[in-house]
């Protein structure tokens, strides 16, 4: 008997956390209008800067957000990146007030998929945390280092708002942009690093070398005692690109590149941070049955 009168009140007091973790975030997230259909969700990140996702960003002119309490504001085109489907906004107001970043999301931790996709005030939907996996690669061909996925719906309009703990700090910012509509979290870590990047340099500097290749195995004979079993078939070499500088021809077998093994092409996109750029970097190819060796210079990539 004194366990079931004490189930009411757990229940309460877990609904009344929740609620109390909408209205811990809800200054904090905004309604950006920034496409024709619908609009989206956004969270402050920091003093007067806007978190969104960038798929929601049909245009990069006449773009607003509205706020907790009511206010239209115009919003200015900060940054993009397509390829974590992240993108920043700034606006001249210093009343709003930036979220606050979680830790780790955990598994089986309770969470709430937040959205402001409405002037009526936030919506949300309740859930776990189902997974926590990486790395992934996007849609646009860059790795994402780790993701958060919940059976928390995000509902039309949700994209670009938080996942947020049942205290009201971010664990990550809400997508369908990423994998094929599936819905996905950044972590609130990544996000607000990659935010820092987008309001300093307006995009995401990512390597580049110029080919298209694909998996395959290796002959047993040209792994010279690795336990490497494939490599990656160079099928196509672009014009005036770095792999053409470095000498890379149809054909040939890419096996590493600055000594780490790439069997498919995430490790190759691993190995393409930002970070790389303009580096001269050795490269083990297979070339008419033999091992060659070759230097390139990681290039920047332009564009989406």
């Amino acid at each position: 008997m004194e366990t079931s009168q004490s189930e009411p009140g757990i229940l309460a007091a877990l609904s009344n956390q929740l609620a109390d973790a909408v209205e811990q975030i809800a200054p904090a997230l905004v309604r950006v209008n920034g496409r024709q259909r619908h609009a989206a969700s956004g969270i402050v990140y920091a003093p007067q800067l806007i978190l969104t996702a960038d798929h929601v960003l049909e245009r990069e002119e006449e773009l607003s957000i509205e706020t907790h309490d009511g206010r239209t504001l115009p919003a200015q085109f900060v940054g993009r990146d397509p390829a974590t489907d992240l993108a920043v906004l700034q606006v001249a107001d210093q009343s709003l007030t930036p979220a606050a970043m979680a830790g780790s999301a955990r598994v089986g931790q309770f969470v709430l998929a937040v959205g402001r996709p409405a002037s009526d005030g936030p919506m949300a939907s309740f859930g776990i945390v189902s997974a926590v996996g990486g790395p992934l690669r996007s849609g646009r061909g860059a790795m994402l280092e780790q993701y958060i996925r919940t059976d928390a719906i995000p509902y039309p309009g949700f994209s670009g708002g938080p996942l947020i703990d049942t205290g009201g700090a971010v664990l990550g910012i809400l997508t369908t942009g990423l994998l094929n509509g599936v819905a996905l979290a950044v972590p609130a870590a990544i996000s607000w690093r990659i935010a820092s990047t987008l309001a300093s340099h307006g995009s995401i500097a990512r390597g580049y070398l110029g080919i298209s290749c694909q998996p395959v195995p290796l002959p047993t004979a040209l792994r010279a005692g690795r336990p490497q079993e494939g490599g990656l078939l160079v099928v196509r070499v672009e014009e005036t690109s770095p792999a053409e500088q470095a000498g890379l021809l149809l054909g040939d077998t890419l096996i590493t590149l600055d000594g780490q093994a790439v069997i498919d092409t995430d490790d190759l996109q691993a190995l393409l941070g930002g970070d790389r750029i303009g580096q001269q970097l050795p490269l083990e190819i297979i070339r008419a049955g033999a091992i060659q060796h070759l230097q390139i210079t990681i290039g920047k990539r332009t564009g989406n």
